[in-house]
């Protein structure tokens, strides 16, 4: 099998792509990455040689470049990671979500439509979105795989977008797919952007902790190791024209986790007991902030077999141990300069 990971040079894509890499030798993993702020090939030096694997650079805005890749490499299957991904970004700049989540996924579409014409069988494209399409929810209730669009963000707007050009083009076309809702992932690797990634390194550093608004917005936390297995179980046993949602059945309020982060990483760098929790600071809250996210993954369940492997405490030690076993990698993400891996690896 050849298969193209979009977007396996950042945070849940090197995940992917490594296991994908290290479990089926037999297949051919091609790694396209456009290398913006947060694809990183430092996150696969350890598997950057092996037999089965090529990096390709390249935007899959491109429409043009994308139909010769298909045309050169004729893949069988996609899984398709590439995205803007950061709601403060979007708001800021909405049309760059446009561009890279709605037509870089029609590009993707149209490319694997023309090369599979002929023959479907064996064939899939595997769309990864996210639980924030759904919009918010109240203090009960959870998303489903039948949950109502409602998104709320520039950024969930796109990804609702994409997921409905990829349903368009099943129904219409007869395109295999597949498409999975997963809420927001922790874990190694994790572009410091995000909360938890952005916290550790701030209380590493002794900067302030934003918190937006009073702290009470809820989300399920998912393990990316964990996501990354039940990518690989919908990629090869899900049906067709079906929806996963993943969840990590870890429901916390942002202020009790950054609590929680708090008290692990005092006692980790060996200071006072409320240390880090001082660094807490309440800033003004984000335009259209959705009170609460919780997956239903339920069907995954009992379809495919699929649980998460640790709890939320648990996965949030070893994130934590993780950053501070790599301080390097952190420090060289926040500078910048991992930049200049690519072009040191690949002249």
């Amino acid at each position: 099998m050849k298969l193209l990971v979009t977007g396996g040079a950042g945070f849940i894509g090197s995940h992917v792509v490594r296991r994908l890499v290290n479990n089926y030798p037999k297949y051919e993993i091609y790694n396209l990455d456009a290398l913006t702020y947060a694809g990183n090939l430092e996150n696969l030096r350890d598997i950057e040689s092996a037999s089965n694997y090529s990096f390709i650079k390249g935007d899959i805005n491109d429409m043009d470049f994308i139909n010769s890749l298909f045309t050169k490499y004729k893949f069988d299957g996609v899984i398709h990671l590439a995205a803007e991904s950061h709601v403060d970004r979007s708001i800021t700049d909405p049309l760059a979500f446009v561009r890279t989540n709605i037509i870089g996924t029609v590009n993707l579409l149209n490319a694997a439509k023309i090369i599979w014409k002929d023959n479907f069988d064996g064939k899939r494209f595997y769309h990864v979105s996210t639980d924030e399409v759904y919009g918010s929810l109240g203090q009960t209730g959870l998303f489903t795989e039948s949950t109502s669009y409602d998104p709320n963000s520039p950024y969930s707007a796109s990804k609702a977008s994409s997921d409905h050009f990829v349903r368009a083009y099943g129904e219409t076309y007869g395109l295999p797919y597949v498409i999975t809702n997963c809420s927001n992932n922790y874990g190694p690797h994790h572009f410091p952007e995000k909360l938890i990634p952005l916290f550790i390194n701030n209380i590493i550093q002794e900067k302030p902790l934003p918190v937006y608004g009073d702290g009470n917005y809820t989300r399920d936390w998912l393990f990316v190791e964990d996501h990354a297995r039940a990518i690989d179980l919908v990629f090869h046993k899900g049906k067709n024209a079906e929806t996963y949602n993943i969840g990590g059945f870890n429901e916390w309020k942002n202020i009790d986790l950054v609590k929680l982060l708090c008290k692990i990483m005092d006692a980790k760098l060996g200071r006072n007991n409320g240390q880090s929790e001082a660094l807490i600071t309440y800033v003004k809250d984000r335009p259209g902030h959705d009170l609460r996210y919780a997956i239903d993954a339920s069907k995954i369940n009992k379809e495919l077999g699929w649980k998460p492997s640790v709890t939320f405490e648990e996965g949030l030690e070893k994130t934590i141990v993780w950053f501070l076993k790599n301080k390097e990698w952190l420090d060289n993400v926040t500078s910048g300069t991992y930049q200049t891996y690519y072009q040191n690896q690949y002249k």
